[in-house]
């Protein structure tokens, strides 16, 4: 199976909705939520898709939205999403991974989020790239469940970093 990255657009609110169905079963996002983050928010979403030659009919198979605010350079990832059927796969380290670059592109140093703390397959994902506790959020989730806020520090972009040595 090939996956392609690509940035969000307007059309893909309909499969983002669906998406967020299929994913969650709490804390899910309207349709007019999805809306703004794709078309009013200071934000970046990341979708990761099967080729269009692929007949599967669950196409999209995960998305990530960054939001960033003006005056920091912290950005945060607002919501993380991975198909169940694609769960296991890497696909959320990869796109993870993209969406790191795409914070450091636009000159984030630190890459925050909020996880349920009873999620225990996010949390080792956050954990293993590099992801560390700052904050317990006591009741957080609309159900009750506590989270936890955890940061990661971005490097600065390698190739930047090297034209300034050279």
């Amino acid at each position: 199976m090939t996956v392609t990255l690509r940035q969000a657009l307007s059309h893909d609110l309909d499969a983002l909705y669906r998406l967020e169905r299929v994913a969650f079963t709490g804390d899910r996002f309207s349709r007019r939520q999805l809306w703004h983050l794709l078309n009013r928010a200071n934000a970046l979403t990341l979708l990761a898709e099967r080729d269009a030659e692929d007949l599967s009919p669950m196409r999209l198979l995960g998305y990530g939205t960054l939001l960033f605010r003006r005056g920091t350079r912290r950005a945060r990832l607002y919501s993380f999403c991975v198909h169940p059927d694609a769960r296991g796969s890497g696909l959320g380290r990869r796109l993870l991974e993209a969406l790191e670059a795409e914070a450091q592109a636009r000159d984030a140093e630190v890459l925050g989020l909020e996880v349920r703390v009873d999620n225990r397959v996010a949390l080792g994902l956050y954990r293993r790239m590099g992801f560390r506790p700052e904050r317990w959020l006591s009741d957080y989730y609309e159900d009750g469940c506590a989270g936890w806020q955890m940061a990661k520090p971005l490097l600065p972009e390698q190739g930047a970093t090297q034209a300034r040595e050279g």
